[in-house]
């Protein structure tokens, strides 16, 4: 759990704890969620609220899932979805307008650079931010690779380009899943960093999976999916 949670809700297994901070209006909002694969049920009347900052969802299982979902990349069998009141059902093109997810797996973009790749994020997202990319090349060692296929880049260097284009984005819901594998020391501080100001932004909310709670950095919500 982390250490700024206060006061637990539970939904059907589920436990969300909401960080001790003041945040702003609502980003997310899922209601009754049910998905299972062919093997097993994984979510059942899963039902959050996710406002503006940070929220970490952690357990053995489920994380990458829920992601999914969210970003809707997986379809659930029930529930609705809204960003920013915006219902996938409903209105699909504009709710995945509003957000921001990559598969850290992805190879669809293997023969793009990262030059190529800012580029299309940029065509994408209307507030896409190209001062906060260029500042991030230089911390994240990526300026020798800025014209070089990704499929040339390491795990660790694809990772960097997503985390870019991520946070610079301007996407009013960003996805993040695992935002420090593959990555060396110096660039987990980055995101460490990245993530401590995504923390105070008020018009934005960032979801990351992973086990812990990143060290400085404030929650807004913690989802774990072992409570």
């Amino acid at each position: 759990m982390s250490d700024h949670s206060t006061q637990g809700q539970h939904t059907n297994g589920y436990q969300a704890n909401d960080g001790g901070h003041a945040t702003g209006s609502a980003i997310l909002h899922l209601q009754d969620v049910f998905f299972r694969y062919p093997e097993r049920e994984i979510f059942a009347g899963l039902t959050l609220t996710l406002a503006p900052g940070v929220s970490l969802v952690q357990g053995d299982a489920g994380k990458t899932t829920l992601l999914r979902l969210m970003a809707a990349d997986l379809r659930a069998q029930a529930g609705r979805f809204r960003i920013n009141g915006i219902a996938l059902d409903e209105q699909p093109a504009l709710y995945r307008q509003q957000l921001f997810w990559m598969d850290p797996q992805s190879t669809a973009f293997d023969q793009m650079t990262p030059n190529d790749y800012f580029k299309a994020a940029r065509a994408q997202y209307p507030a896409f931010d190209d001062a906060l990319t260029r500042a991030l090349v230089e911390p994240f060692s990526l300026t020798p690779h800025q014209d070089k296929p990704l499929f040339m880049l390491s795990s660790g260097s694809k990772r960097k380009v997503w985390i870019t284009a991520a946070f610079a984005s301007g996407a009013a819901l960003t996805l993040l899943d695992e935002p420090f594998a593959a990555l060396d020391q110096a660039s987990i501080c980055v995101v460490r960093a990245l993530l401590a100001n995504a923390a105070t932004d008020l018009a934005r909310a960032t979801v990351i999976a992973h086990y812990e709670s990143p060290p400085g950095v404030t929650l807004s919500k913690t989802i774990d999916l072992d409570a």
